[in-house]
């Protein structure tokens, strides 16, 4: 079996790591999976897409004219003449919103070569106009006509222009193509929120977790870290993000830092801007692609706290929980979904006193009070080898699907 991912990125970040770990896995047991990328880690067997420039010009056009994935067609044609050499027997699609895809020319490539195609809602901008999240807006036109859209600066902005309608009647044209489509939520949220949109007519549509790499994400010795960073006898709390903004809970996490008691740190894994003056109390550390420091991070903290309200699964929580480090989430989306009743604390609604009570609370049980539980449930829930086991079978499913 011959699989091809399409994701925005190789190697680093959760999406990325997450289709090298599968590709990696087909390599190894006879089979054979290859990445097209637009930035990231080169992969063995990897294509990149298009250029820098490419990816600067389609980001400008898009703003400019308030489409997305409507450019880079030199790009996609290019990519089109290596799927036609490789013949694979499925395409996966991972993230396409990165400006590097002309999603029209892809689509009906795959949908006129009848390819068995395969879709993972990493966020939700497969079904709706142009959002990767909509629920902190309380939008819900994609269900059935998007226009209007509260989030046109949001996401990847548009400056002028309001061609949501315009873009999801074109996913939905495009998408129903497609003979052999099979669409993976993440998280039971997110699958139940693609049931109902116009994906619900593809082939199968299921969940399937994503997985965590039991081998790297465990837990480890922190304490060289925590003496480099000066905080050997504080209760580390600890967020991690690939860029911070009040949207992945930044603001909040500056908030919380204005109550917490002294011998608490609050530890900031991820980029943030240079304009941002931050607290004494938060130590900010730049976004790093080592898995193995990022597990020192995950391993060294005494909680983790995950501030987002929009998550269709929430990777770093389970990375942190693998780590045997508790949880404190908000009760929105797929973040509840992710920690369960045993590993941490869910917070109904937002507020610092709520925060403090539950840090607190973890804090007097301890560390350890959670952590076999926290461990358990990754083993149990987001198994690397169950998981993508889960997604071979779909393959073949999808390979055999006949009408």
């Amino acid at each position: 079996m011959k699989v091809l991912y399409i994701n925005a990125v190789s190697g680093i970040r959760s999406t990325g790591r997450t289709y090298t770990e599968i590709a990696d896995y087909l390599n190894n047991n006879g089979h054979e999976g290859y990445i097209a990328y637009s930035a990231g880690i080169p992969y063995s067997k990897g294509y990149k897409i298009g250029t820098r420039l490419d990816t600067i010009l389609h980001g400008f056009f898009s703003r400019i004219f308030g489409l997305q994935a409507y450019f880079s067609k030199s790009a996609t044609k290019k990519l089109i003449h290596y799927l036609s050499e490789l013949k694979p027997d499925v395409i996966h699609l991972g993230n396409l919103h990165g400006n590097f895809i002309n999603l029209e020319i892809l689509l009906t490539y795959l949908a006129e070569n009848d390819i068995p195609t395969v879709i993972t809602l990493h966020d939700c901008w497969f079904y709706t106009g142009k959002c990767t999240h909509y629920t902190v807006d309380d939008c819900f036109k994609w269900q059935i006509a998007c226009g209007t859209c509260p989030r046109l600066n949001k996401d990847n902005p548009s400056w002028f222009f309001d061609r949501t309608q315009e873009m999801l009647r074109d996913k939905k044209d495009w998408f129903a193509r497609i003979p052999r489509l099979a669409v993976v939520g993440v998280s039971d949220w997110v699958t139940n929120e693609a049931r109902h949109s116009f994906l619900s007519s593809a082939k199968i549509v299921t969940r399937i977790y994503n997985w965590i790499d039991l081998e790297m994400f465990k837990p480890v010795d922190g304490s060289v870290i925590r003496k480099e960073l000066g905080i050997t006898d504080k209760f580390v709390i600890l967020g991690v993000a690939s860029g911070w903004n009040n949207a992945k809970g930044l603001n909040k996490f500056i908030e919380v830092s204005g109550i917490i008691p002294p011998e608490m740190q609050i530890v900031l894994l991820g980029n943030i801007s240079s304009n941002i003056k931050l607290p004494d109390n938060i130590i900010h550390i730049r976004e790093t692609h080592n898995v193995s420091e990022l597990v020192e991070y995950y391993s060294l903290a005494d909680v983790y706290l995950h501030l987002s309200k929009e998550d269709t699964f929430g990777k770093t929580i389970a990375e942190a929980l693998s780590c045997g480090t508790p949880a404190i989430v908000l009760n929105s989306t797929a973040c509840p979904e992710i920690v369960g009743d045993e590993c941490g604390i869910i917070i109904n609604e937002y507020q610092t006193s709520a925060v403090l009570n539950a840090v607190l609370t973890i804090r007097e049980k301890g560390k350890i009070f959670y952590s076999a539980d926290a461990i358990n449930r990754v083993k149990q829930k987001f198994n690397a080898t169950s998981n993508i086991d889960e997604i071979t079978t779909l393959y073949e499913q999808m390979i055999n699907y006949v009408d």
